[in-house]
């Protein structure tokens, strides 16, 4: 459904470091160099970080967040992990298993350096 997610920042060589650390824990490269912008691209989609065009500063929204699959817990524990050590901060409890209508997941909550929250989740498989 989606082509790729923008997100605005203050400082995009911080954003940078976050980004390229919780993304690189999962599989995906450094940030590709645009115009006042990084984006970061998997076979699932993209993420861009900018700064904004009009000259205002960034700001999150609220209520939003932005889902990233991971492929292990083990996987989702290194992306809270580096998310935290570059600049990142816990959100939403630390790291854990939950459960709900969707079935059993494992997931960690973070905001980023300008508090755009994101979720990595691990979809424990469904038992008989």
């Amino acid at each position: 459904m989606f082509s790729h997610i923008t997100v605005g920042v203050n400082d995009l060589e911080a954003s940078k470091r976050f980004y390229d650390a919780i993304f690189g824990v999962m599989g995906v490269g450094p940030g590709v160099a645009g115009k006042a912008r990084y984006y970061y691209r998997s076979a699932t989609g993209s993420l861009g970080i900018v700064t904004p065009v009009n000259g205002q500063p960034a700001t999150h929204g609220n209520g939003g967040t932005i889902g990233l699959n991971a492929q292990s817990q083990a996987e989702v524990d290194a992306f809270h992990a580096a998310g935290v050590a570059n600049g990142g901060v816990t959100c939403e409890d630390p790291p854990g298993l939950r459960e709900g209508a969707a079935g059993k997941m494992y997931l960690a909550y973070l905001r980023d350096p300008d508090g755009n929250k994101l979720c990595a989740v691990y979809r424990l498989p469904k038992t008989a």
